[in-house]
């Protein structure tokens, strides 16, 4: 009965307290304005700060290979470390996929992967999305 009693009045309180700040917050920013302000900018500095981290993660991992092959005493091989195309890895990934979903013994496909030099796509051409103004 006790904790009982306890929980509603921390819940009160928490309430009261909730109702106070968002009052005062409301008069400090009647518009919310500095609240869209903070979010965006929240927003922004998190995607900023994952694309630094994702766009230095290669040089990281690259970085480790050299030092563990000079490690080995292998420098020659760690000063020719190589990128793969990205061909390679979508052939690299599809391969793996096909091992984890056990496709390879049902069938047998052939892939093709291989760049398309043309730009044009009729899906982003505007004449067909606009139509003519009924006269």
């Amino acid at each position: 009965m006790f904790l009982a009693q306890v929980s509603i009045m921390t819940s009160d309180s928490t309430s009261i307290l909730v109702h106070r700040n968002s009052d005062l917050f409301m008069k400090i920013d009647p518009y919310g304005i500095g609240m869209t302000v903070i979010g965006y900018s929240v927003v922004f500095i998190a995607l900023l700060l994952l694309y630094v981290i994702f766009y230095n993660l290669s040089k990281v991992l690259a970085l480790n290979i050299k030092r563990i092959l000079r490690k080995e005493g292998k420098s020659e091989e760690a000063n020719k470390v190589e990128e793969i195309s990205g061909e390679v890895n979508a052939a690299i990934a599809y391969a793996i996929y096909l091992y984890f979903n056990e496709l390879h013994d049902k069938e047998n496909p052939v892939i093709t992967i291989s760049r398309i030099s043309k730009a044009y796509s009729p899906w982003s051409s505007k004449i067909y999305s606009l139509r003519k103004y009924p006269r």
